[in-house]
């Protein structure tokens, strides 16, 4: 597929300007393009950006908001072709124009996934989600309940689909049931899987069933023992960290450090819930105290008033809140 457009774009006074690439995963650019690039032509039309289509590749060329609507337009065409419709132009035109809407949206902290839209429902919840858009590092810390784990999923599924990141990469402590990963039976992924189940069902909740599978079979999704994370450097990747309340400082240290070129770690934790002997200091609350001060690391702290599951749920967070230490 390769791309012809219009003369140069208007001169934009005091515009910021950027380019960004799309590759086309899973998609026929043909199909995106159009009969005769009709398409493109429609999109061309309606925004003051340039747009060339090389192979797989989208190339967007404009002002900062025009590219960002551009970017959310094709993504959503992208989902038309994947879900097993041919876009028309006309397809087009209701996309644009719910595109824009879409992206004006997005400011507002509503995530996109292939399955669903995840909108914050507190305060804190859209603070988490804004944090996660500013900072290459986020905690979320708080009781169980309150969107941590699902959230980052959210975003981390989000980035992916937009071509921000190349793979998500998924790791917990395995400490909660007193074992040796050795001692448990299977592969490592057997091994694994048990502790890492409540990712999976936050994936499944957002990706088809069939994508989801390509992507754990090529490793585009990811999911290691925090162990096997020493000595590895992590780049284009979004990398969570669940359970952090059952690290040790040096692991949390260690997890740190494996962050590469623009990648995004997001580390939750309930700090109530620590699965350590006593002798064993917990890696979140030691990082909450070492790192609290550092740009480009944010800490978000999520109460009972955050919990989105029955209002029981609520209460016994409450009771236990105000119970005084024994």
């Amino acid at each position: 597929m390769r791309g012809r457009f219009r003369s140069s774009p208007p001169f934009f006074l005091n515009t910021q300007m950027s380019r960004r690439i799309l590759k086309l995963k899973d998609v026929d650019p043909l199909l995106l393009a159009g009969v005769g690039e009709e398409n493109l032509r429609v999109l061309r039309q309606n925004f003051n950006a340039q747009i060339i289509a090389r192979g797989t590749k989208l190339t967007i060329e404009g002002p900062d908001e025009e590219v960002e609507k551009v970017t959310v337009v094709v993504n959503r065409l992208s989902e038309i072709i994947r879900g097993g419709r041919i876009p028309t132009p006309q397809i087009v035109l209701s996309e644009i124009k719910g595109g824009v809407s879409r992206s004006v949206q997005k400011e507002q902290g509503i995530v996109y996934t292939p399955r669903k839209v995840i909108k914050p429902q507190s305060e804190h919840q859209a603070s988490y989600l804004e944090s996660m858009d500013a900072n290459p590092v986020t905690f979320g810390i708080g009781p169980a309940g309150t969107g941590k784990t699902y959230l980052a999923v959210a975003k981390s599924v989000e980035s992916l689909t937009n071509d921000r990141i190349d793979r998500i990469i998924l790791t917990r402590p395995a400490v909660e049931a007193g074992e040796s990963l050795g001692f448990l039976p299977g592969d490592l992924k057997d091994k694994v899987d048990p502790y890492l189940r409540p990712l999976y069902d936050s994936l499944s909740d957002m990706i088809p069933a069939e994508r989801m599978k390509r992507y754990l079979d090529n490793q585009i999704i990811e999911v290691a023992p925090l162990a096997f994370m020493r000595g590895r450097t992590l780049s284009d990747a979004f990398i969570i960290l669940d359970e952090a309340q059952n690290t040790t400082p040096t692991q949390t240290k260690m997890f740190l450090t494996r962050l590469g070129w623009n990648s995004h770690a997001v580390i939750t934790g309930d700090v109530t819930q620590i699965d350590l002997s006593h002798s064993s200091r917990s890696g979140l609350l030691d990082a909450n105290k070492v790192l609290a001060d550092i740009d480009g690391i944010s800490f978000i702290h999520f109460d009972s008033g955050d919990v989105v599951r029955p209002p029981l749920v609520s209460t016994i967070i409450q009771a236990y809140e105000k119970k005084e230490p024994s």
